[in-house]
């Protein structure tokens, strides 16, 4: 008599859209707030979905970023072999980097970039409102708007985005069946040798931009040498590019779902700055592939042990959905007052450019809404394609009209 075998889930989840993966999160998550799931290449390693759970793997330097570099270790983005990038360094080099950076992400600094974000929305509604009555808003809105306010705030040129867009969507693919490993690692290098000769240019020709002030960043006499300068800035413009994306298309997606949520923010614009908080809440931005870990010893979490060495993944969509924290966590409550929600993550890698996401969403949405622009989708949201082969997923297209 032979035994059975349980057979373990598959991550990343087989499914055509962000919401049947968080139907799997929810069966997963009732049962267990950590469970052991198979990954890519036949690792087993845990993944982690109840809120207080994927918090306090967030904020515990016994999961490490990175281990998860080396050589020998699973992985879930196919370029993070040997990575030295901020989002990927434990301390003390995270502590030293995320330090020289920092200074450039304050809600201060990030307040003065308002005036050229709200100048960027304008043009690509005014353009939108020209072309006809219908546009697809991820071309329209979703994609220019951060591409343009990144590389503008790094220094590139606007002839150099849409190459940029070209590797950044390379870079970020998802491992696992059908990934093109060979192709993101290419788009990385080929990236990376682009920064290094416009970080040179900039040494040359110093600018008013971000890229001129973190080569002269200094920090108790320390400063950042050619290489951390390049990671940093691919780190900047992939992050702050992808993540947006993705941001602005999820929070028309659920806005204009139901076109009472969207009225509402027409005749109460108090509501914005809580329908950005709800949207990053309820959205599906994060699927997990950014945060792995890899535990640098035994811990007891959830009622597991996890062993020394064994990949974790703490799961901020499950954790964003969480009953036992948000009451009516399925819903969109655009008046929802308390908002512990994880969109930016925790800890040492708290998301450096939240502030100014939550800028650019923002102005996008007081923009809508003080032109009074009628927008409903084109079709509906069971019908929308989602390019879920990157590591921030988002609509192929979102049809929208007015």
């Amino acid at each position: 008599m032979t035994e059975a075998v349980t057979k373990l889930p598959e991550f990343p989840f087989r499914v055509r859209t962000p919401g049947a993966a968080l139907d799997e999160c929810s069966k997963l998550r009732a049962q267990s707030a950590v469970t052991r799931v198979r990954l890519p290449g036949g690792h087993e390693g845990w993944l982690v979905l109840r809120h207080a759970e994927v918090r306090a793997v967030l904020t515990d330097l016994r999961f490490s970023k990175e281990a998860m570099t080396r050589p020998d270790a699973p992985r879930l983005i196919p370029v993070h072999r040997g990575s030295r990038s901020l989002v990927n360094l434990d301390p003390p080099d995270h502590t030293r980097l995320r330090k020289l950076a920092s200074r450039e992400f304050t809600q201060r600094r990030v307040e003065a970039l308002r005036p050229r974000i709200e100048e960027i929305t304008a043009g690509l509604l005014d353009a939108m409102l020209a072309a006809g009555t219908s546009a697809d808003a991820v071309t329209a809105l979703a994609l220019p708007l951060p591409i343009t306010v990144i590389c503008e705030l790094l220094g590139v040129e606007p002839g150099e985005q849409a190459r940029f867009r070209q590797w950044g969507d390379k870079v970020l693919t998802v491992g696992g069946p059908g990934a093109d490993a060979d192709a993101a690692r290419e788009a990385a290098g080929a990236l990376m040798g682009y920064l290094a000769g416009l970080i040179e240019r900039k040494r040359a020709r110093p600018g008013e931009d971000l890229l001129t002030r973190l080569l002269q960043a200094q920090e108790d006499g320390d400063s950042l040498d050619a290489e951390e300068l390049r990671t940093l800035a691919m780190t900047i413009l992939i992050a702050g590019y992808h993540t947006t994306v993705s941001a602005v298309s999820h929070l028309l997606v659920h806005l204009l779902e139901d076109p009472a949520r969207y009225q509402s923010l027409v005749d109460g614009p108090e509501l914005i700055g809580p329908a950005v908080e709800e949207a990053l809440r309820y959205s599906q931005v994060a699927g997990g592939f950014g945060s792995l870990r890899i535990a640098l010893e035994d811990v007891e979490l959830g009622g597991v042990r996890i062993r020394a060495g064994e990949p974790v993944i703490p799961l901020i969509n499950s954790a964003n959905r969480d009953e036992s924290v948000f009451a009516e966590a399925d819903r969109v409550r655009l008046d929802r007052a308390d908002h512990p929600h994880l969109a930016f993550g925790a800890g040492i890698h708290f998301c450096l450019g939240a502030a100014l996401a939550r800028l650019e969403l923002r102005v996008l949405l007081e923009t809508l809404v003080a032109r009074r622009i009628p927008l409903t989708l084109g079709t509906p949201v069971d019908e929308l394609r989602w390019h879920l082969a990157t590591a921030f997923p988002r609509p192929a297209e979102l049809p929208i009209q007015w």
